[in-house]
């Protein structure tokens, strides 16, 4: 039996979508921030050692990371709907897909993350234009203007397929759906109307509103 080792607000939300779309028997053992620094609560260390979500267990098998968590699922109980055939264009643009969200675009949202919480950090208030002015720096010169060139790539991709890999739904679809469901609650998407249809798409799909039932609460960190 699977176990999937759930934390509030997080990645590991798309492996419940994933899990409902494959159809498989699975357990959730939820688990809550610390509600101070919003780190996940050190319990998850006895099942991984760096105690980060999603991990799941299968027997005597644990897998960690959002990308290994969903080749596991994919090869092992997946009929072939959430992958496309080896050797087509559409497998390779999976490939593509499934290790973009974690290792090009999730860098950006979270170092976004990071200037936001060092503008609102509490300092004292004669030294709080220092922090305040290098995260503007760093927002204004890098966050911005790179996040603004992914934007345009995905919209793009997407203004010629109903999913990223196609026109069906696919694993990679799940991985991408974090970060950019992170993206459309701190913009709205505002000009970038396949990527708000693209979020809408997979929030209305029924093995989605499943898992939303099976985790419990869902609200994005954007702050």
């Amino acid at each position: 039996m699977i176990t999937l080792h759930h934390l509030e607000n997080s990645r590991s939300q798309r492996i419940l979508w994933l899990l409902e779309e494959i159809g498989v028997d699975y357990d959730v053992v939820r688990y809550e921030r610390d509600k101070e620094t919003m780190f996940a609560p050190p319990e998850i260390t006895a099942i991984h050692p760096l105690g980060k979500s999603p991990v799941i267990t299968d027997g005597d098998v644990t897998v960690a990371e959002s990308g290994a968590i969903i080749e596991y699922l994919t090869d092992r109980y997946d009929d072939g709907r959430l992958r496309p055939t080896a050797g087509t264009p559409e497998r390779l643009a999976y490939t593509y897909w499934l290790h973009y969200a974690e290792g090009s675009l999730m860098p950006l949202m979270l170092l976004s993350l990071v200037m936001r919480r060092i503008e609102n950090a509490p300092v004292p208030f004669f030294i709080k234009p220092i922090p305040k002015g290098i995260a503007a720096k760093v927002r204004d010169g890098y966050i911005r203007p790179n996040l603004k060139q992914h934007y345009a790539f995905m919209e793009a991709t997407l203004s010629s397929t109903v999913w990223f890999c196609g026109d069906e739904l696919s694993a990679a679809d799940v991985q991408m759906s974090y970060p950019l469901e992170a993206a459309a609650a701190r913009t709205g998407f505002d000009g970038y109307p396949n990527l708000r249809a693209f979020v809408e798409r997979c929030e209305a799909r029924p093995a989605y509103q499943a898992a939303l039932e099976k985790g419990g609460p869902y609200e994005l960190l954007t702050s």
